[in-house]
């Protein structure tokens, strides 16, 4: 039974991608079937994975949802890339912006990414989603396919602040959308275990949140070597493998939230 995860912020820099991509690849070298889709206009996923020129790519998201816009026939391996640590990528590109704007007008507007997602989940024990810094109709299409969702905040004080309006539009999409849509958990990144202010922010989300959402006691600590990984195109397990990083990935990947319901 294949799981589709949402990782998710509308605000940017807060670790989804790379998130993700160590997610995804930490789930394959368990031996899972795993894609991982680049829905955010940037293309940071697709580039960080190796892929360093993703407005170049002959096929990519955008154009797989233009064919079930249009009702067009696609081959279940359709514009789907290999990564050499064992996961499939649906990558993505500034053509996403574009889809925004046409999304508005198409009948089931919500749907169209549910209607890709259904073509090829029966081939993957996960599907994870990179979702723009926005709450815009693309990421509104992620959240109405998702069976829950991973929230990744910045160890920082506005960050945690600013999650009430990503918890009320996820509950408006399972209330209208998606009757089985959960917050998977809410994950710290970029966490400086050395300071009182990450200790303080970690005791403000837990007070805000903790009763209504689940906060993974693992963190992603603060690492230069985890920000070289994008340039390299390679995940923290093959850059770093011996770091913390790695070991807080490694941690989230076996959570029992996540790996148990495969």
């Amino acid at each position: 039974m294949c799981k589709v995860i949402a990782i998710a912020n509308q605000k940017g820099g807060v670790g989804k991608t790379t998130t993700t991509g160590s997610l995804g690849i930490g789930l394959a070298k368990q031996g899972k079937k795993v894609l991982v889709i680049d829905a955010d206009a940037q293309g940071s996923l697709t580039a960080s994975l190796g892929f360093t020129e993703p407005d170049k790519l002959e096929v990519t998201l955008a154009n797989v949802l233009e064919k079930v816009i249009n009702d067009e026939e696609m081959e279940p391996g359709y514009g789907i890339l290999k990564h050499g640590e064992g996961i499939d990528l649906m990558p993505g590109n500034i053509e996403l912006s574009g889809m925004e704007v046409s999304l508005v007008n198409v009948m089931s507007r919500e749907l169209v990414l549910r209607s890709y997602i259904e073509q090829v989940r029966d081939r993957y024990s996960y599907i994870l989603i990179d979702c723009m810094p926005s709450l815009g109709m693309v990421t509104i299409n992620a959240f109405a396919c998702a069976d829950s969702i991973l929230i990744p905040v910045q160890a920082a004080y506005l960050p945690v602040k600013g999650l009430e309006q990503l918890i009320k539009t996820i509950g408006k999409v399972k209330r209208q959308i998606n009757p089985k849509l959960e917050i998977e958990g809410i994950l710290l990144t970029m966490v400086d275990n050395r300071t009182n202010y990450a200790r303080d922010i970690t005791a403000l989300l837990i007070e805000t949140y903790g009763s209504k959402v689940r906060i993974f006691e693992n963190s992603i600590p603060m690492s230069v070597r985890a920000a070289e990984t994008s340039a390299e195109g390679i995940s923290i397990y093959e850059h770093d493998p011996k770091g913390k990083v790695a070991g807080a990935y490694q941690s989230l990947t076996n959570a029992r939230v996540i790996i148990g319901t495969s």
